[in-house]
């Protein structure tokens, strides 16, 4: 079953339109425009004299896997009920808006009665009971669940993945969209010969601050080459290899690569590999929990949202959940009041169904905070990560404090300048240029952001979320953001004077990412920078064959899991690319030590 029939047949409640009397359109074809995730989204309608007969959304850049979703099936949905009505797709909801509101415009110009298509009835579709049989139950299509179903796939078994959302994809689908490589032939082939898993483990021991569960960075270290190997060539995934390394101070060796067309692209690939494995997929299809007989995991209980109840009997379940950064309840510590900007799927069910069948966790107190983000609305983040490397890297871009002071250097490790931001009351602020600013916008939509949406936070002059604000002085331009001008056009002054000398006195950024000064005629943009989460670093305990352990540490009969929900191979931190590279080697891993317990 492919990804589009098996979201169709999650597709569970169809609206259907009360009129008081029959619609009524002047027939021809109309199109309008709304804004959607990644910009504008064009829609054409075509009427008849009493029905919506067609609907067309024109090119768009909305996110491929989520927003694509909603294109794919919310059109069929208004015509099939008639309506504007409907359901919005869960986790494209500003995408689903966008259709609805170009559909209304075009109901509107049509001479049709918006208000009248908008009022809907909601109908369930009855289903039965279903109980279906497998090798594996997979719960979760994220990364690390579809990787953990290709494998398996590979490897012989029958292989059932269900996802509560109705797409595929999870956290990595909106991640940066690199994967560390160490070990691997491509990095090799890239003239990378003297990396090893030593060296990675001693960067990650750094950078996790020694909390790292040492036998899971064990599995990590010594099995993702080979994970990227396969990813490459089995699975049909393909790196950017002409674009070569990312930059990046986390790590002491050259390892980290984008994905082509990054996390978008990452996501493309995995559904190709897995509608090839032949794994039978059901989206939205939320698991309610573990089938435990005789002390063994068995099976999973999930429930569509056409209500109908799924008995999956497996005798290998293998967990890939995710994380719980979007659940309040669950968290702790510096998480409870931190920006968060991941995905809204990450609730800790996982978590949640495993402790359940008496799983032991760790380190549930610690995530990942990164310092690159701007609060759009309260205590929500967006991320500019790409866009602050386009800003440094490869232009002018200074990142001050309050008192217009440069504090750290611009690319230093993300676990220091989030350690600088806090220091710093919260916050600091990113100064650019034109030319850098323009530079600063190419890089947006990779992380869910529009130049619509940064014009709109300009024209709020400062006093919204985020703080976004230009000015043709750096003068004014600090005054609106409120930093010190007098203090920042200082700063200013004196990082020209470093970038003539070729040498950052201050704090050492790197010369080969000094090669512009600041412009010396405006206008000028500030824009915050403050901390953000979205990946939790703990979660279940797995021994290491990633079967799942109870509290006495014996390993839970039939219980595998990976990915996010099993942390701690990272410690409290983790480097850029890790995450996924993590997700994917550890549901590689997960795949074959689950077929292995089925072989004996």
């Amino acid at each position: 079953m492919t990804y589009k029939q098996t979201l169709i047949s999650a597709l569970v409640v169809i609206s259907l339109a009360s009129f008081a009397h029959a619609a009524s359109f002047n027939p021809g074809t109309y199109t309008a425009v709304a804004k959607g995730n990644g910009g504008d989204v064009p829609v054409t309608v075509t009427f008849s004299a009493n029905s919506i007969e067609k609907i067309e959304v024109g090119k768009n850049k909305e996110t491929p896997g989520i927003g694509s979703v909603a294109i794919d099936t919310l059109p069929k949905t208004i015509i099939s009920g008639q309506s504007l009505g409907v359901q919005v797709v869960s986790g494209a909801s500003i995408t689903s808006k966008a259709i609805l509101a170009a559909v209304a415009a075009c109901v509107k110009k049509a001479g049709g009665n918006v208000d009248e298509l908008s009022k809907a009835q909601t109908t369930k579709m009855a289903a039965p009971a279903q109980t279906l049989n497998t090798d594996i139950a997979i719960v979760g299509a994220g990364a690390a669940g579809q990787t953990a179903a290709i494998r398996a796939s590979e490897l012989g078994k029958k292989v059932i993945l269900i996802e509560k959302m109705p797409f595929a994809g999870g956290a990595a689908a909106v991640n940066g969209g690199t994967v560390v490589i160490q070990g691997s032939k491509i990095q090799k082939e890239a003239g990378v010969k003297d990396d090893s898993p030593a060296i990675m483990t001693e960067d990650y021991i750094k950078n996790g601050h020694n909390l790292n569960d040492r036998r899971m960075l064990s599995l990590y270290v010594n099995n993702v080459g080979p994970m990227v190997d396969w990813a490459t060539t089995y699975a049909g995934m393909k790196l950017n290899t002409k674009a070569g390394f990312t930059n990046e101070a986390e790590h002491s060796k050259p390892r980290v690569m984008r994905w082509i067309d990054g996390a978008q692209g990452a996501t493309r690939y995995l559904k190709a590999a897995v509608e090839k494995s032949g794994t039978k997929v059901l989206l939205g299809t939320p698991a309610k929990e573990l089938i435990v007989k005789d002390g063994k995991v068995t099976g999973v209980k999930a429930q569509a949202s056409d209500g109908t109840l799924y008995t999956i009997n497996a005798p290998a379940v293998i967990l890939t959940t995710g994380g719980f950064g979007a659940n309040k309840n669950m968290l702790t510590g510096n998480l409870k009041n931190a920006l968060y900007y991941g995905v809204k799927s990450s609730n800790g069910e996982g978590h949640q169904m495993a402790m359940n069948v008496g799983a032991k966790t760790q380190m549930m107190n610690l995530g990942k905070i990164y310092p690159n983000g701007m609060e759009v609305a309260p205590g929500i983040a967006k991320s500019t990560i790409w866009s602050n490397k386009a800003a440094f890297e490869d232009n002018s871009g200074i990142m001050v404090n309050k008192s217009g002071k440069r504090v750290i250097s611009e690319l230093d490790t993300n676990h220091n300048i989030k350690n600088e931001e806090v220091k710093q009351g919260g916050k600091l602020f990113i100064l650019m240029d034109e030319p850098t600013y323009q530079a600063f916008l190419t890089k947006l939509n990779i992380t869910g952001i529009s130049k619509e949406d940064m014009d709109k936070w300009l024209a709020q002059e400062g006093k919204g979320y985020p703080i976004v604000v230009k000015a043709n002085t750096i003068t004014d331009v600090a005054k609106k953001a409120g930093v010190d001008g007098a203090e920042l056009t200082k700063t200013v002054a004196k990082y020209n004077k470093f970038v003539q000398d070729g040498k950052d006195a201050d704090f050492g950024r790197p010369s080969k990412f000094m090669k512009k000064q600041i412009a010396s005629e405006g206008p000028y943009y500030i824009v915050e920078q403050q901390p953000r989460f979205a990946t939790t670093m703990g979660g279940v305990v797995t021994n290491d064959k990633l079967n799942v352990v109870d509290k006495n540490n014996k390993p839970i009969a039939g219980l595998f899991a990976a990915g996010e929900l099993v942390g701690s191979a990272m410690g409290d931190d983790s480097p850029p690319g890790g995450n996924m590279a993590w997700a994917m080697t550890s549901g590689k891993l997960a795949a074959e030590q689950a077929v292995n317990s089925l072989n004996k």
